[in-house]
C-alpha cells in the first residue's frame, strides 16, 4: 500500500526538513557532522509526530510515520556518507 496524494503532503515537509538541515551541516560545520546531523535526525522525528498527529487522521498513520521516518534515514544517511569520504 503506497501513499496518496494528501498522505505525501504530510510527508513531504520532513524531507525537506532533512535535507536543509544535512546541508546546513554540511556547509556550516562539515568536520562536526557526527554530532549534528543525528540532531537533524531527531528533530525530523519530532516534526513528524507534531505534523502527524495535527493531520487527526488514523489511517495511513503508520505508512505515513514510516514514510517520513525512512525517508529522513535516507537523507541524513546519504549526507553522512558523503561527509565522511570528503572528509
Amino acid at each position: 500500500m503506497g501513499l496518496v496524494a494528501w498522505q505525501l503532503a504530510s510527508v513531504i515537509p520532513v524531507w525537506v526538513l532533512a535535507l536543509a538541515g544535512a546541508v546546513l551541516v554540511a556547509i556550516v560545520s562539515p568536520g562536526r557532522a557526527v554530532i549534528w546531523l543525528p540532531i537533524v535526525m531527531a528533530a525530523c522525528v519530532l516534526v513528524t509526530i507534531a505534523i502527524q498527529l495535527g493531520v487527526q487522521r488514523k489511517e495511513g498513520f503508520v505508512t505515513r510515520l514510516i514514510g517520513s521516518f525512512a525517508g529522513a534515514l535516507v537523507i541524513t544517511g546519504v549526507a553522512t556518507a558523503a561527509l565522511a569520504a570528503a572528509g
